[in-house]
Parts: C-alpha cells; structure tokens; sequence
C-alpha cells in the first residue's frame, strides 16, 4: 500500500497542482481535504490517520488532530506560518515541521503596498460609491514623504520597505535581530517599537506573535499611535486587540484598518470587517500563480527530503 500524504491548503485542494500530484510518482498516494475550503478538526481528525506525511495550510491544528496522526512524520507548510501548529507538542512526536521560507514574500508585500494605496486613496470607498450611483470624492494622502512603520523586516517586511522606499517613504522599522537590509540610511533606521507606533503615518506588521502569548497592538499602542494612523496586517489577526482596534476605528484615532487576515476565517462576526474604516481582503496575500508555485514546490521538495530519506 503506498503511504498517504494529505493536502490541506485551500489554493491546492480547489484546484491540483503539478508539484503535488508529481509526488504519485514516488509512489505517495495524495489525499485531499474538501475543495476549496480550509478543513474543521473533524475533518481533520478522519483524514490523518495513516498519513506520513501533511501539506498543511493556515488551518488550526489542535492536539487532538495530532493524536490521531500516529503515522506522522512531517510537516510541510507551504508558508512560513507555524502558529496553527501545536509545536511542542510535534517536537514530543518527533514529527518535523518544515516551512516554504520566502515563498511568498513577494505576492503578499505587493499584497501590502495595494492595502496601503487603498486606504491613503479610499479606492474601496470610491469604488462601491461610483457602483451605488453615486460620486464620491474623499480627498486622499501620497505615501511619498510618509513615515511607514515596518514591524518585523524578514522576506516580507524587507521587501515591503524596500518598495515603500523606491515610493518616497521614510522607514522606521524594529526587528530584534536587526538584519542589514542594505537600504539608504537617510530613508531607513531601526527604531523601538512604541517609537514607531507613536511616529508612524502607516504601521505594517509582518511578525510572528508574541512568544509569551501577548497582544502585540494592544490597547495602550492603539491608542498611543499617531492620530489616523494606517495599519496594515497581512500578518496575524490575533497580533491587533480587536475590540480596542474597533473602538478606535469608531472614535477616527486609528484612520484605518487594512487587513488580510481574521481571527476565524471566513470572519463569523462582520463587526471589525465590516466597519467603515476597515479595508478587507480574504487572506490572499501569498495567493499569487508565482506564490501558490514558489511555495508548493518547496513544501513538496520539503516533504519528499524527508520521507524518502
């Protein structure tokens, strides 16, 4: 019987990629979650058994999936996310986990640079205004001779200041490791990060949540930002304290909100994605043809590396 691998990520299931099916060649058999949608624990839990291997999404994976999963070997993601997984519990297992590192770098910074325009230019405003038979005219702001706030300066945020930087921006960035990033030194500095949440005219996350299991923007960065601060999360939702964000939103010191990512996907509550001031889109920052590409054929490189050792 040949060993099974299962594939979870929503831009595979809805449609097979090459990179994956290719793995039947090495004599894997491929067992997908439902078409185009991210996978329940349930589903999960009927599916795992007797796979040795997963390429796995951004669905939640709870210990109880992972008890269920006693043939498990590896992990492949086909980002660079671990959050969903249940780490401590994997490395108990002896079960790899392996990321697609910079596979999507490029698909969600330009993800995050068309964000940014939407807000400073009320684009999805304009857009729905002109639709509804209207005119709409809200005068808008340039990014160039804007002071950008870069959380987080790995593939993503790097790649996000760079361009921000070729549109006349000024960067203030804070990473703990501080990479050189090799950029003009009159357009970007490191700084701290209450620094740049008070400074800040557009704030861009692009970091991992906080180890110790904290609220990244918490209310007290919420409202010590620049008033009508930009922020933008293509991220992790759970990096922002929603309910101080919305009442922020609601008394205009935050200007607005533009995010890629939700707490529970597709949102159950429309209260933060569909507020005024919040600018949405479907967690579709890696979903690129180039991205879905980079990312599947590391993940399956990843997978094979290990389960034809």
């Amino acid at each position: 019987m040949n060993q099974r691998i299962l594939v979870t990520p929503r831009s595979l299931t809805q449609e097979p990629h090459p990179d994956v099916e290719r793995m039947r060649e090495q004599g894997f058999e491929i067992v997908y979650s439902t078409a185009g949608a991210m996978p329940n624990e349930q589903e999960l839990i009927d599916l795992v058994p007797g796979c040795v291997g997963w390429l796995a999404g951004v669905e939640p994976v709870t210990p109880k999936i992972i008890e269920a999963a006693a043939a498990l070997k590896v992990i492949s993601r086909n980002g660079v996310g671990v959050d969903n997984l249940p780490i401590d519990m994997l490395r108990e297992r002896g079960v790899k986990v392996m990321i697609a590192e910079g596979a999507n770098s490029m698909g969600v910074a330009e993800l995050t640079i068309g964000l940014i325009f939407s807000a400073l230019r009320s684009i999805p405003h304009s857009d729905a205004g002109i639709k509804a038979g209207g005119w709409p005219r809200l005068r808008g702001a340039e990014i160039h001779g804007r002071t950008v706030g870069i959380i987080g300066c790995g593939a993503i945020g790097r790649e996000v200041a760079r361009m921000v930087i070729a549109l006349g921006a000024r960067v203030f960035a804070f990473d703990p490791a501080r990479p050189n990033l090799d950029l003009p030194s009159s357009a970007f500095s490191y700084a701290e990060v209450d620094d740049i949440v008070a400074e800040a005219d557009i704030l861009s996350l692009h970091c991992p949540l906080p180890r110790d299991g904290s609220t990244f923007l918490d209310r007290g960065r919420i409202f010590s930002a620049k008033k009508g601060q930009v922020i933008v999360n293509t991220a992790r939702a759970r990096l922002v304290d929603e309910d101080a964000l919305i009442e922020a939103l609601d008394l205009g010191q935050i200007g607005s909100y533009a995010t890629d990512v939700f707490e529970q996907e597709p949102p159950v509550s429309l209260e933060l994605a569909a507020h005024g001031r919040v600018i949405a889109t479907s967690h579709i920052g890696g979903f690129t043809a180039e991205s879905v590409d980079r990312a599947t054929r590391i993940a399956a490189d990843n997978l094979l590396s290990v389960l034809s050792a």
